[in-house]
């Protein structure tokens, strides 16, 4: 298969983590003898600091005419501590997704095995778990009209939501919960907020349409207490932009390292694929960002054009990292440091050489990228 692949690294951690995935894509092109071709632009602060603009012309240009979009991350503290600028890097990334129509985006929540006990949360209440989190992209508080007071005193965000935007999401996630454990759980705020009514509306009505399927109702403040408490009842979480951004993010803590959650976004015709995490300016060219998110990202990049074997090679890569702790510092504090690049170099090798792997870590010599 051909693929022409838009990179957008973004700021901070950004270009280190892609680069890794990037390094994982072309060992499977190679062994797959797939031809993936691969364009980078730029995005968020940086493109702010070249251009004055967070998504210039020409990167929205190349997003259109490729055929997926691996991103980074954006974000610089000079913005996030300046609530006064009227151009931010975060307005980048909401007018792309705009553009693009991606309505959906798809975050896969799961506790590792060899992980559980890097986890704040105990091993019983966590073991076993695997969520699907829909999380509708482009509707809701984040693109509603905007209204700032004269005197600057009062503000105001509207939420709105559509019928049709309700639809075409969450078909997406019945669908996906007939291929899980067949149940959706709508998280909303029914109680109190009108979008929220119509989405129950909606999303019941949708659900007769899938029989086998079974759709649970939760208050959003009732769903972030459930998902610390008892996370294995989820299957298949359908949710509005606002709380999905902060319920999937919530999820993040449950498999030990914000930085192993990969995420899609889809539309009719465009898709992007990113880590959900930010752009760590902390810890900007230290060689401590994890990069298996932005990985496994690639793998879910994969799997959109169906190539199911490829990206099941990818994740059995970040598998048997995670066994014999090739992982960076947020989740390795046991051996020397594991830098990013050797992480990637790790599961690049496996992927080329899967047959040769060793599961004894005291045969990995982490200078190398060969297993030896």
């Amino acid at each position: 298969m051909k693929l022409n692949i838009a990179v957008l690294p973004g700021d901070g951690i950004g270009p280190e983590v892609t680069k890794q995935a990037v390094k994982v894509l072309k060992a499977i092109a190679m062994e797959f003898d797939h031809t993936f071709i691969f364009k980078e632009a730029k995005v968020g602060a940086v493109a702010i600091d070249e251009t004055g603009n967070p998504l210039p012309d020409e990167t929205l240009d190349l997003c259109m005419n490729t055929d997926a979009i691996l991103f980074g991350s954006i974000g610089h503290p000079k913005y996030d501590n300046d609530p006064s600028a009227k151009v931010r890097p975060e307005q980048g990334l909401l007018k792309l997704r705009k553009s693009l129509g991606l309505f959906a985006n798809i975050r896969p929540v799961k506790a590792y095995e060899t992980l559980i006990d890097k986890s704040p949360l105990k091993k019983e209440i966590i073991s076993g778990t695997d969520i699907s989190i829909y999380r509708e992209l482009t509707g809701g508080i984040y693109f509603g009209e905007k209204h700032t007071s004269e005197d600057g005193n009062t503000a105001s965000d509207l939420c709105k939501y559509s019928r049709f935007e309700i639809e075409r999401i969450a078909h997406l996630a019945f669908k996906a919960a007939q291929n899980r454990d067949k149940k959706v759980t709508l998280v909303d705020k029914a109680n109190v907020l009108e979008s929220s009514r119509l989405w129950r509306k909606v999303v019941g009505e949708i659900a007769k349409q899938y029989k086998d399927v079974t759709l649970d109702f939760l208050f959003v403040d009732n769903a972030a207490m459930q998902m610390i408490l008892n996370p294995k009842q989820f299957d298949v979480i359908l949710t509005e932009n606002m709380f999905g951004d902060i319920i999937s993010d919530e999820a993040s803590v449950i498999g030990g390292s914000i930085g192993l959650l990969a995420s899609a976004s889809v539309g009719e015709k465009y898709a992007l694929f990113e880590p959900i995490h930010g752009s760590y300016p902390q810890a900007t060219g230290k060689g401590i960002a994890n990069p298996i998110a932005s990985i496994l990202s690639a793998a879910m990049l994969l799997d959109h054009f169906g190539l199911f074997d490829e990206a099941a090679l990818i994740r059995k890569g970040v598998d048997k990292s995670l066994k014999l702790e090739i992982t960076t510092p947020d989740l390795n504090t046991k051996t020397d440091m594991v830098t990013t690049t050797k992480v990637g170099d790790f599961i690049e090798d496996f992927i080329n050489n899967p047959g040769d792997t060793n599961v004894n870590f005291s045969n990995i010599h982490l200078g190398q990228s060969t297993i030896i």
